[in-house]
């Protein structure tokens, strides 16, 4: 079973594990999640290696070095981390020469459109060899004793995301001998150990995000058994008018006029009134997390990451990399 920490739990910093896999709903910044901590952890002198799952090279563009395409290959950015773009046809074609030793056979097999259709209605095998190459990834290579301090996985969406964890272990269960067997075996341990290997939950403080991660965070203590320790809670905003001024709103609405060039008093009212109202539903969306999870949580300000740059990634690095919000 995962490992879920008390309030008197000490919090290890998220850069001492060997293993994170990023998710959340999709919207919730989990892939500015990703390339953040993949640029504080480089930043900190770490080997660091960033694997993008989704269909899109996002976290080049992100990390401002978009061209050339790292693609399944990979390589390392000016920045720091080196990045790849899975490709499961690529990671299986790596995986059968490494089996069958027989590069010809293989090349031949992965051009058959048959084979393609076989594949394509076999479920959960891109979930496989996905995680079959993030496991050979934290292998040092043969003859060499360097290897990646901290593998980051840009994870598939919330649903998706458990059920690409969970696969190895159907896999165990379903097969009974052989290789197959074995090295799904070898991935299920990565994913349940605890001490490596951590899942990092994204979401932002609004409703439906925090019902999907209260879930979340349930069927992957129950069903996968991957350790999580905090959950990110990305774009929050500072309070919009002190405590003592929460009647704002109504002092505004009741002025006769405003000065020269600002809006009406009602406009400013409604306006003033909408963030309040704004930052009630964050408060209400992070308590029900909270009573949900017992999880500690980091909070990412609301920052334009497009229009910001490396610069606002550098800002929430910081944050993902200090201590996580104790808990009450």
């Amino acid at each position: 079973m995962a490992q879920s920490l008390s309030s008197a739990s000490p919090l290890r910093p998220l850069i001492s594990r060997r293993l994170i896999v990023v998710t959340g709903k999709g919207g919730t910044g989990k892939t500015t999640v990703s390339a953040a901590l993949a640029l504080g952890a480089a930043a900190r002198g770490l080997r660091v290696c960033l694997v993008e799952t989704g269909r899109d090279e996002e976290i080049p563009r992100l990390l401002g070095e978009a061209e050339p395409p790292v693609g399944h290959a990979g390589r390392q950015l000016r920045c720091g981390p080196s990045v790849m773009k899975m490709e499961p046809y690529a990671a299986l074609a790596e995986y059968l020469r490494l089996q069958l030793r027989i590069p010809g056979l293989v090349t031949r097999l992965l051009d058959q459109p048959a084979f393609h259709a076989l594949l394509d209605a076999a479920p959960g095998w891109r979930e496989l060899i996905t995680l079959g190459k993030v496991w050979h990834l934290l292998q040092p290579p043969a003859g060499s004793e360097e290897h990646i301090d901290l593998l980051i996985v840009d994870a598939p969406a919330t649903g998706h995301g458990l059920t690409f964890l969970d696969v190895p272990s159907v896999v165990v269960s379903a097969v009974r001998a052989g290789p197959l067997q074995r090295h799904a075996g070898w991935v299920e341990d990565m994913v349940r150990d605890p001490e490596h290997t951590l899942l990092l939950p994204v979401t932002l403080p609004e409703e439906l995000p925090v019902r999907e991660t209260l879930e979340l965070v349930s069927r992957a203590r129950d069903e996968v058994g991957i350790a999580i320790d905090r959950v990110v809670i990305n774009a929050t905003e500072a309070e919009p008018v002190p405590p003592e001024l929460l009647d704002l709103p109504e002092r505004l609405a009741s002025l006769p006029s405003s000065p020269n060039g600002l809006p009406s008093p009602a406009t400013l009212a409604h306006c003033v009134g909408h963030r309040i109202e704004r930052a009630s539903l964050h408060h209400e969306a992070i308590d029900e997390l909270r009573k949900g999870t017992d999880l500690p949580f980091v909070r990412l300000p609301n920052l334009d990451v497009d229009g910001g740059g490396q610069s606002v990634l550098e800002t929430l690095a910081a944050a993902l990399v200090e201590p996580a919000e104790p808990l009450p």
